[in-house]
């Protein structure tokens, strides 16, 4: 979930919005179905006990892809606003724990009352017990730790606490390193580590498309597989907004992703309305409903984010999560053009 918008006057990272956004669209894409059958105990993009074509390309390709992208960014986010927050308040660690309090929240009553796969609530509680501490470490403590969680996330075969715990010590890695604030000024870097992650993701699909869900190896293969290809995926992206694709790249999917809390919790509610529309069991639906539905929601959620973000700062959800951040009412609305400049001597649009 974004944090870009919560200290005034800080720079966006326009290649965070962007990656979030996609990284949305390919959660929403894998958890459809978990979510529609919402009586189903199921983590985050669960994999499909399904095995024709359409639903192994989706297990191969976008099952646990992008979940390990949107864990990593949520570690980026509360390193940046750890940063951010130091100069603007005497207690940052307190103004951070109420964020995470209010996720929780927030997590704790979409699991209750909507879906019990949520990963809200997972993210508060490993922010709390594990990147708050974190904060008073060392860097390279914190690095190490990260690749400590991440082995044992292998090991134990464990796709929620561990994981998301080494996925977000490493990306507040990253920023404590440096590496995000370079993000976007280098097209050599992403290339060679796009290229080196794919090389590895080959013979891991191959395995994974080998085995069943019921080996005892699926799952350790999944989640390698979902670490290198989501990080091939990144690199992608990297590239092409380093190249003339980059406004494209940007207008499709930074909307979604500087309001990835609203349209996280907003695709629930959609689903489940479309699950009752249809009225036909979610395990019945092929690989192109599945599509449709997916495609469906996101243009809506576009449009609805693009529209929504010409006149307000943030999403709402985002603007009230900033609210109980801060325990101040920030501004929504954006100021008009007429009203900054004092007429229309710089122009319409």
């Amino acid at each position: 979930m974004s944090t870009q918008d919560l200290v005034p006057g800080r720079r966006r990272i326009v290649a965070l919005d962007v990656i979030r956004g996609f990284a949305l669209c390919g959660i929403l894409l894998a958890n459809i179905q978990p979510i529609a059958n919402a009586g189903a105990v199921v983590i985050s993009e669960a994999p499909s006990g399904h095995h024709d074509g359409g639903d192994a390309w989706l297990g191969l390709l976008v099952v646990q892809r992008f979940f390990p992208i949107f864990s990593l960014l949520f570690g980026i986010g509360f390193s940046l606003l750890l940063r951010a927050s130091t100069d603007r308040t005497t207690s940052p660690r307190l103004l951070l724990l109420r964020r995470l309090l209010a996720l929780l929240v927030i997590g704790a009553a979409h699991f209750l009352l909507l879906w019990r796969g949520d990963i809200l609530s997972t993210y508060a509680v490993v922010g709390i017990l594990v990147l708050l501490p974190s904060t008073w470490l060392p860097r390279a403590v914190v690095a190490g730790l990260g690749g400590a969680f991440l082995g044992a996330s292998l090991m134990l075969g464990d796709g929620r606490f561990t994981l998301v715990a080494g996925l977000f010590l490493l990306g507040t890695t990253l920023v404590r390193y440096g590496v995000i604030d370079r993000i976007e000024q280098s097209t050599r870097h992403p290339a060679l580590l796009g290229l080196g992650l794919a090389a590895a993701a080959a013979p891991t699909l191959w395995w994974q498309a080998g085995l069943q869900a019921t080996d005892p190896a699926f799952h350790l293969a999944l989640t390698v597989a979902g670490l290198l290809l989501g990080g091939t995926y990144v690199c992608g992206l990297l590239l092409l907004l380093k190249s003339p694709l980059r406004q494209a790249v940007q207008t499709v999917f930074a909307p979604l992703g500087r309001m990835a809390l609203t349209n996280y919790l907003t695709a629930t509610l959609l689903v489940l309305a479309t699950r009752n529309i249809l009225g036909s069991p979610p395990e019945t639906w092929s690989i192109r409903t599945v599509l449709v539905i997916a495609g469906v929601i996101l243009t809506v959620q576009w449009i609805w984010s693009t529209l929504w973000l010409r006149r307000y700062h943030q999403g709402p959800l985002e603007w009230l999560w900033r609210w109980a951040t801060w325990l101040r009412r920030p501004p929504l609305r954006r100021e008009s053009r007429s009203a900054s400049t004092g007429g229309r001597a710089r122009g319409t649009g």
